[in-house]
């Protein structure tokens, strides 16, 4: 197989812990391969290191063993081993090909055919390989081209990478927001609406995790709105939700650095726990997201966040972080004015929060008795010294 291009060798290929691990594995035996190749190509941050090789996964780790790498059996069975240096982890995975597969997982078999092996992959910018001088090569012989175009295309047969495994089909949308221009391939977009009802056969972990991952784009209105026309996770696009909202609150976020998914998922929620917990019929949400949900509503059933006094009750009784979101969200749906959130942000970041400073052993002191009356008190002292500024 002959490279296509080259590109200068980039820090993370040349540096000794790379250079370590390609050496041992031995020129033409390992490549470079997927995303790191692809983000190289396109000039974005390489942070995971993915190699493919031709020799099987005992072999890689009996190798890297003699050249004192430690390695770890992450997935033996499907030929992927991990490697560790300096904390740094490389995923080395064997050239495989399929044998069967059932829409979740698949039986596979070892190969040492570069090609074969790309036949197996998801999409053709994600069977780009480099080896460690740069070199560059396109085993569908439209990595390259598609990457350019920024074009996300399945490898060969949409329908048939698809029943493959039907993950698939919200890579499909993640990887079109991350990477591409325009509208997503007319193929692709028909596949992916053909056998979008076999979703729910996933498991909840799987959807979570590329759902997720959508969303966390800076802006994943379009794709969304693309996603439900085409009847993938329909069951998200509830009743009487303003996309248009979730588009504000993505802006005002982007432009506050203040980026969270869980808000995200309660805008898409049309900003009802109702919904979120219906939505938990697909996705496995984090505990701590649920729990962030349930500050920020609470914050906003408060008053408003018009003023000081405002912001620093909803920090006091809800934390800086459900605060913070829940005026991204009012700035979303026009409840305070764009001009005095800085301010705001201010308040957030920077407010001492007070303790307040009568308790239960002070009210006993002075001859209240323990019991419910103690708590009411206490109560009505606290909610005194909050409406007095905190004093």
């Amino acid at each position: 197989m002959d490279s296509v291009k080259s590109i200068t060798p980039q820090h993370w290929m040349t540096h000794p812990s790379t250079t370590k691990i390609m050496t041992a594995l031995g020129e033409g035996n390992a490549m470079f391969v997927g995303g790191c190749v692809r983000n190289a190509l396109l000039g974005i941050d390489v942070t995971d290191i993915d190699i493919a090789t031709k020799h099987h996964p005992q072999e890689v780790m009996q190798i890297l063993k003699g050249a004192g790498v430690k390695t770890i059996p992450t997935g033996i069975d499907h030929g992927t081993v991990t490697a560790v240096i300096d904390k740094q982890p490389f995923e080395i995975t064997t050239l495989r090909k399929d044998v069967a597969t059932d829409g979740r997982r698949a039986v596979v078999a070892f190969t040492d055919d570069w090609k074969q092996d790309a036949q197996r992959r998801d999409f053709t910018m994600n069977t780009l390989l480099a080896d460690a001088k740069g070199r560059i090569y396109d085993p569908t012989g439209h990595g390259v081209r598609d990457l350019e175009k920024r074009t996300i295309v399945f490898v060969g047969d949409a329908e048939q990478r698809i029943q493959e495994d039907i993950l698939r089909i919200l890579r499909f949308f993640r990887f079109h927001a991350m990477y591409a221009s325009g509208e997503p391939e007319d193929k692709a977009l028909k596949a992916c609406a053909k056998y979008a009802d076999k979703i729910d056969t996933l498991s909840k972990e799987r959807i979570t995790q590329e759902f997720l991952k959508i969303v966390s784009v800076d802006n994943p209105v379009d794709i969304l709105r693309i996603m439900f026309d085409n009847n993938v996770l329909k069951e998200f696009g509830f009743e009487d939700v303003s996309l248009e909202t979730l588009g504000y609150l993505c802006t005002f976020q982007n432009n506050y650095n203040l980026t969270f998914v869980a808000s995200r998922i309660f805008a898409l929620a049309g900003f009802s726990l109702k919904n979120v917990d219906a939505m938990q019929g697909l996705l496995l949400l984090p505990k701590v997201f649920k729990k962030d949900i349930q500050a920020i509503d609470a914050v906003l059933k408060l008053p408003d966040l018009s003023n000081e006094h405002a912001v620093k009750v909803a920090i006091y009784k809800h934390g800086r972080l459900a605060t913070a979101q829940s005026l991204m969200i009012e700035l979303a749906t026009d409840r305070v004015m764009n001009g005095y959130a800085p301010k705001a942000i201010g308040i957030i970041q920077n407010w001492d929060i007070p303790n307040f400073p009568v308790s239960g052993d002070d009210l006993i002191a002075k001859g209240i008795p323990k019991g419910p009356e103690l708590g009411k008190e206490l109560d009505i002292l606290e909610n005194q010294w909050i409406d007095n500024g905190f004093k």
